[in-house]
């Protein structure tokens, strides 16, 4: 009597497993020529301290050549065609950055061009405002008070619309700039 209960289970009867194997080996027996399938001989295991040749070679796949098919004419053509068309527009887009670099050089020019001239004439009506101040400042003459605060205040009233209202105090200097207090002599 066995271990698993096998005990009706001949020698002569066919192992169902083993049965299966040879059926699927035996139909699929044309597919390794078609596929390319080599045999090769797998590492032998160890039983029992001897080693014994293995009763089926193991199968390996090698990948079969690939052989690439001939593009159609027409596909070659259009490949042709749509290089050509990138090379050009390649072409055409490094131009126009050529020109977008060359105006944008030009117009930085004309800008530091410009600015230069703005503070160049700054500095001219600074200096040439400085000598007036100070002219001004050294010719202090009596009775003439009024016309020299007249001319530090800004009489335009379009020009300070966010500051507060100070049209009456514009009013009375220039009234004092236009006819002076007299003073009298007691």
């Amino acid at each position: 009597m066995s271990a698993f209960g096998d005990d009706n289970f001949d020698d002569n009867e066919v192992d169902p497993a083993a049965d299966f194997l040879a059926r699927e080996q035996s139909q699929l027996a044309g597919l390794e020529d078609e596929l390319g399938v080599v045999q090769q001989p797998s590492p032998t295991p160890l039983l029992n301290g001897n080693s014994s040749p293995p009763n089926e070679p193991v199968k390996t796949s090698s990948p079969k050549p690939h052989t690439e098919r001939e593009e159609p004419e027409k596909i070659k053509k259009w490949r042709e065609q749509q290089q050509k068309r990138l090379t050009e527009k390649d072409a055409e887009e490094e131009k126009k950055k050529e020109e977008l670099r060359q105006i944008a050089k030009r117009e930085l020019e004309e800008w530091y061009r410009h600015h230069n001239e703005l503070i160049v004439k700054t500095k001219q009506a600074n200096r040439n405002a400085e000598k007036q101040f100070v002219a001004d400042v050294d010719e202090i003459e009596p009775g003439t008070e009024w016309e020299r605060i007249s001319k530090l205040c800004e009489f335009n009233p379009k020009a300070n619309r966010a500051s507060k209202d100070t049209s009456r105090l514009r009013s009375i200097i220039l009234q004092l700039k236009q006819s002076p207090i007299k003073k009298s002599i007691n």
